[in-house]
C-alpha cells in the first residue's frame, strides 16, 4: 500500500477525488480486507441464467471467493439450487439475508416461499427477505405481497420478515412498510441519473426517505451500487473510476454511520443484459470469471 495511506487510512473524510489508480485500488483492497457488511450473491456462471440449476460446486467455489471479504450474503431465491448457499454460507459464519422469489407465476411463488420457511427452521436464515421489487415490476398487487409477507411472519415468528423494494415504494405503500419486521430498500442514483459526484449525498436522501416509511423499525440498504462499463442512465457514467469510487464512499459512509448495505453485486452477470443493456453485465466487484475488478 502506498504511504499516503498508510498515513490517512486511519482519518475520517478521506479526499478521495484526485487520488491515483493505484492509491483508489488500495483503499479497496483494504475495505475488503477489513470486510464489508454484506454483499448481493448469485453463484451464476457463464452461460447461466434464472431457471438454470445451480450446483453446490460452484456455490463453494463462487463463495469462497466473496467469504472472505464480507459479512453477510443476500440471496434472491429458494429454488432451482439456490436452497442450498444459506447453510453454505452459515459453514463460513455468515450472515444471511435469504430471498424468497416472488412473480406474476404463483405456483412457483409457493415452491420459493415454502423453501425459504423450511430454511428458516433450520436456523439457516437471519433475515427472510420476501420478494424482490415485485411492486416496482407490477407482478402483484399489494393485498397479495401482503398474503406472502404475513403468512412467512407466521410461520417463522423469530426470525426477522421483510420485502426488498425501491426506497420510494415503501412511501408510496405504506401497509408493506407496517407488516414488515425490518425495511429493505434499495438504493441506486445511478438509475435516477445522478452524477457520480452526487451520488452519495443522493443516497443518503433515498435511506432517510426509507426510514420516514419505516417508522422506526430498522431499514437495511439491499441493494446499491455503480457500474464500470456501459451506457450512461442521463448524467450517471459507468466508469472504473466512478463505481470504485461510489463503492469506496458507500463504505465508508456504512461503516461510519453503521448503515447495513448490501452491495450489489458480487460477480458481473452477462444475463442481464436482457433486462438492463450493456450496463447490466458490469456490477460486480468480481468479474464473470472471479477476478477482482478494483484491488
Amino acid at each position: 500500500m502506498s504511504n499516503y495511506y498508510k498515513k490517512k487510512l486511519s482519518l475520517a473524510g478521506i479526499d478521495i477525488s484526485n487520488l491515483s489508480t493505484e492509491d483508489l485500488k488500495d483503499l479497496v483492497r483494504k475495505i475488503l480486507e477489513d470486510g464489508i457488511s454484506g454483499i448481493c450473491f448469485s453463484p451464476y456462471v457463464e452461460g447461466q441464467e434464472p431457471g438454470s440449476q445451480v450446483t453446490e460446486e460452484q456455490i463453494r467455489e463462487r463463495l469462497d471467493i466473496v467469504a472472505p471479504h464480507v459479512r453477510g450474503i443476500r440471496t434472491f431465491s429458494c429454488r432451482e439450487g439456490h436452497e442450498l448457499i444459506p447453510a453454505i454460507a452459515k459453514e463460513k459464519n455468515l450472515k444471511t439475508m435469504v430471498g424468497v422469489w416472488l412473480d406474476d407465476e404463483l405456483d412457483k411463488n409457493e415452491e420459493d416461499l415454502q423453501n425459504g420457511i423450511a430454511l428458516a427452521k433450520e436456523g439457516l436464515v437471519d433475515i427472510l427477505a420476501i420478494g424482490n421489487e415485485v411492486l416496482l415490476r407490477g407482478d402483484l398487487t399489494e393485498d397479495q405481497l401482503i398474503d406472502y409477507l404475513e403468512r412467512a411472519k407466521a410461520a417463522v415468528p423469530n426470525v426477522d420478515v421483510g420485502y426488498v423494494d425501491a426506497y420510494f415504494e415503501f412511501n408510496d405503500h405504506p401497509r408493506i412498510s407496517d407488516t414488515c419486521d425490518v425495511i429493505l430498500a434499495n438504493c441506486y442514483p445511478f438509475w435516477e441519473g445522478c452524477p457520480a459526484e452526487h451520488a452519495l449525498l443522493y443516497m443518503k436522501e433515498m435511506y432517510r426517505r426509507a426510514q420516514w416509511a419505516a417508522n422506526g423499525k430498522p431499514v437495511i440498504i439491499s441493494e446499491t451500487g455503480w457500474p464500470n462499463i456501459g451506457t450512461a442512465e442521463g448524467a450517471s457514467v459507468p466508469s472504473f473510476e466512478n463505481a470504485v469510487k461510489y463503492f469506496i464512499d458507500t463504505c465508508r459512509w456504512a461503516e461510519e454511520d453503521g448503515i447495513e448495505i448490501y452491495y450489489f453485486s458480487a460477480f458481473d452477470e452477462a444475463w442481464k443484459v436482457a433486462a438492463e443493456g450493456d450496463v447490466g453485465a458490469y456490477w460486480g466487484i468480481w468479474d464473470k470469471d472471479g477476478n477482482p475488478k478494483y484491488f
